[in-house]
Parts: structure tokens; C-alpha cells; sequence
């Protein structure tokens, strides 16, 4: 077991490791830039650091600091949460030559499967559906083009190394190709430092469904069930829930079998989410990608499964045997998660950083909240505007749908402008209501700035 586990990162998602790693009995590493040297995760592990200015390039991605603090502390894993680190593929090689356990999966992995247009070959080679699309990266802007003829329009391009919406555009028509792939391939290298894209037809109005997987070393696999995740803007996620009320139960017990063939195929180890484009009218699912790293939106997961993900994520890489009931879990009630964001829905979502001047977050049973904030706490504007996770557990997706509508409206941020308005129209909508909606439900949903609100 490890002795000490360093947290690559910052925010709700450093929390919920020191938490499981504290349930454990493992010690802990913070560390942050300096703009984060008062945020909570600093202030319960059992040692904190600085490793940079606030700059993400000059601190949390800055490996060579990272591996510094590590050894200082005499930190023997390091688990890097999601986004900055979580899915490079050098950082899991740097970790191993240190003889640092690198909570999530070697090196090869994250090349194989975190890397989109590898993945895309991967399951072609598996005889796994997918997207049709581009065979690996394409080069220029005519090359890409020829394929968007023959796939037809609309296409999408996507950044090869993406995820978040970021080096992606949708492309009606050949006229807008070439300004659309350029702009790809240049937030592409702005984001991740890696120019390479590719293409597949785009679906107007399919559904987003992932399922999530957790492997041991010693080969066993199982599916955590799915979740949907069609609520989204700009191709992030907005509001998620588990199980998603769309999908036959035909349907999801053939897309977990898949997803557990295709981490078996590639030797996957620890917790990843395979994520499928689904096409209700056709009632087929096609591979989209795979996130090799702990999700944003776990907690639902672990709401209908009563299975701790982060807690056992990190004892899979501690050498633990899975337990075998978990081939046999089924979906107990319905869960709902809403991201609150400090934007402000009225002005384009536009960050909102500052001080927290009043907070009171919400309780009762069934309900959770994963947060970094607290009153008095300045929110930096050099990262992500998510602030807090909240999260609401029922018997049902109606029961949930009304109790996340109460748990919002006690809710309570002041100092600063949140999005729980705006995740309080769209859970009223009856379009979400109805669960028909799919991933353009945000594209024609409008916002309406309320007087009370």
C-alpha cells in the first residue's frame, strides 16, 4: 500500500483524493501555485507545497517541479485527477523512472487510447463501431477536405489529444472547411500543444452516453454502468445523470460488454470512461473516445452504485483484487449532477472571479456536494470557473429532477455570479423533463434572466 500520495492537482478534485486517501489511511501532498495557497485542498492534506506562479504552465504542469515537491515529501504515487497532467503520457513515463506509481495508466495506454485518432484505430481494429471518420491524423486542410466530401456534410474536426470542447468546429459546408480546420489545429496547439486533428461525420442530433470501467492488475474488468451526458454547451458537459433514461436496457448491457472488451483488448488498468455517440433513431452506438483518467462527473456513478471510484481507483494501482459482485451491479434509483460554474449565464457565461462573500450550500438525504469554496474565498480567474459539483440521489429520475430543484434553490453563493439559475431552467424545461433531449438541447434552449434569480 502507499505511504504518501502527492495530489497533481487542485480544486474539488484534489479534495476528493485527499478524502479517499484519508479513508485509507494513506498521507497526502498538496500542492499549488501561488494564487492557490488559501484554497482548502492545501489546507487538509497532510503536507502542502508551492510549485509555481499561477500561470498552469509554470505550476501545475510544470513536471520537473512536480517531481521535486514529490521527493521532497517522500511521496512514493502521485495521482493527477483530471485535466492538466492526467492524460500525458510522458508524465506516467517520468513517474515510472522515478519510481513514482503513477495513479492511472502507463504511458503506452494513454498513447493508445487517450490519443482520439490512435483510438479510433484501435477499435477499427477491434471490429468496435465507430464514427465514420478520417483513418488517423489528417495533415492539411485539403486532404481534409477530400474526406469531408466523401463523408458528407456536416463533419466535425477534432483535436487529436482534445477533450472540453477545445479544438473542435463543426463544418456545414466545404466553403467554411479550410478557416475551420486551420482554427482546429491552432487552439489544438494553444491547448495541448499538439496540432494533429482529425475528422468524422457529424450526427445533429444524437445522444451522449459513456460508460464507466475499472480494471485490477489482475485482469479482471468490470463496467460501473452509464450515464448520460447529452445536456452540454459548447461541447462541455453541463448536467449529467445516472442511468440514463434513454437507452433499453438491451442497449446498455451490450455497451458495457463492449466497453469491458475493449479495456481487456488493451490491457487497461485502474478507472476510465468510454464514451459513445448514440443515435436514437437507429438505436446503434458508436465509439467516440475514451478518458483515461477519473471523470468530472464520477459522483453519479457512485451514487447509483454505492461504489467509490477514487477510493478504489487508487488500491487497483495498490495491487487490490477487485470484488467479482461487481459483474452482477444494477442501478439503485437515479442521480443528477449539475455543474455550478462562477459565469454568468445573462452575459454569454462570462467568468465571474472574485470573492465569495456569502455561501450556504445545501443538505438532506441523498444530497452531495463536492466543492473547494468557502466565504471569504477569492476565486482565481486563471483557471477552470467550475466551483462546486452538486449532486442529488432519488428512486427515481422524477424524484431526482424535484429534489435537485429544491437542493438548488437553497443554494447559496453570493459575491459572484453562478450558473445555478441557469441549471434551474433546465431542469424545469420540458424537453429535459421528458429525457427525449440530446446534445443540441442546449443549441435552441434560452436563458431567461429572472427578476428572483
Amino acid at each position: 500500500m502507499f505511504k504518501k500520495v502527492l495530489v497533481a492537482n487542485r480544486g474539488e478534485i484534489a479534495l476528493r483524493i485527499i478524502r479517499a486517501c484519508k479513508e485509507i489511511g494513506i498521507d497526502t501532498v498538496a500542492i499549488y501555485s501561488d494564487v492557490d495557497k488559501l484554497s482548502l485542498h492545501t489546507k487538509f492534506a497532510d503536507e502542502a507545497i508551492c510549485i509555481g506562479p499561477a500561470d498552469s504552465s509554470k505550476s501545475y504542469l510544470n513536471i520537473p517541479s512536480i517531481l521535486s515537491a514529490a521527493e521532497l515529501t517522500n511521496a512514493d504515487a502521485i495521482h493527477p485527477g483530471y485535466g492538466f497532467l492526467s492524460e500525458n503520457s510522458d508524465f506516467s513515463t517520468i513517474c515510472k523512472d522515478n519510481n513514482l506509481t503513477f495513479i492511472g495508466p502507463s504511458s503506452d495506454i494513454i498513447s493508445v487510447m487517450g490519443d482520439k485518432a490512435s483510438a479510433r484505430d484501435t477499435m477499427r481494429k477491434l471490429n468496435i463501431p465507430i464514427i465514420p471518420g478520417s483513418i488517423g491524423i489528417v495533415n492539411n486542410s485539403e486532404e481534409g477536405l477530400e474526406i469531408a466530401n466523401d463523408l458528407g456534410f456536416p463533419v466535425i474536426i477534432k483535436a487529436s489529444s482534445g477533450g472540453g470542447g477545445r479544438g473542435m468546429r463543426i463544418v456545414n459546408d466545404s466553403q467554411d472547411f479550410k478557416n475551420a480546420f486551420d482554427t482546429a489545429q491552432s487552439e489544438a496547439k494553444i491547448s495541448f500543444n499538439d496540432t494533429n486533428v482529425y475528422i468524422e461525420k457529424y450526427f445533429v442530433s444524437p445522444k451522449h452516453i459513456e460508460i464507466q470501467i475499472i480494471s485490477d492488475t489482475h485482469g479482471n474488468v468490470y463496467s460501473l454502468l452509464d450515464r448520460e451526458c447529452s445536456v452540454q454547451r459548447r461541447h462541455q458537459k453541463v448536467l449529467e445523470e445516472a442511468p440514463s433514461s434513454s437507452i433499453s436496457d438491451e442497449i446498455r448491457k451490450k455497451m458495457s460488454e463492449v466497453s469491458v472488451k475493449i479495456a481487456k483488448e488493451v490491457g487497461y488498468v485502474g478507472v476510465g470512461t468510454i464514451e459513445y455517440l448514440y443515435d436514437s433513431e437507429s438505436s446503434k452506438f458508436y465509439f467516440m473516445e475514451m478518458n483515461t483518467r477519473i471523470q468530472v462527473e464520477h459522483p453519479v456513478t457512485e451514487m447509483i452504485t454505492n461504489f467509490d471510484i477514487v477510493k478504489n481507483q487508487i488500491l487497483c494501482h495498490a495491487g487490490l483484487v477487485l470484488p467479482e459482485w461487481l459483474s452482477n451491479l444494477k442501478p439503485r434509483g437515479h442521480s443528477i449532477e449539475c455543474r455550478i460554474n462562477a459565469e454568468d449565464p445573462s452575459k454569454n457565461f462570462m467568468p465571474s472571479p472574485g470573492e465569495i462573500t456569502s455561501l450556504h450550500m445545501p443538505g438532506g438525504n441523498g444530497v452531495r456536494v463536492d466543492t473547494h469554496i468557502y466565504a471569504g474565498y477569492k476565486i482565481p480567474s486563471n483557471y477552470d470557473s467550475m466551483i462546486a459539483k452538486i449532486i442529488v440521489h432519488a428512486s427515481s429520475r422524477s424524484e431526482a429532477i424535484h429534489k435537485m430543484l429544491g437542493v438548488l434553490d437553497e443554494s447559496v453563493i453570493e459575491g459572484v455570479n453562478t450558473t445555478i439559475p441557469f441549471q434551474k431552467q433546465i431542469l424545469a424545461d420540458s424537453m429535459f423533463i421528458s429525457g427525449n433531449y440530446n446534445t443540441n438541447f442546449l443549441n435552441t434552449f434560452q436563458y431567461k434572466e429572472l427578476d428572483n434569480e
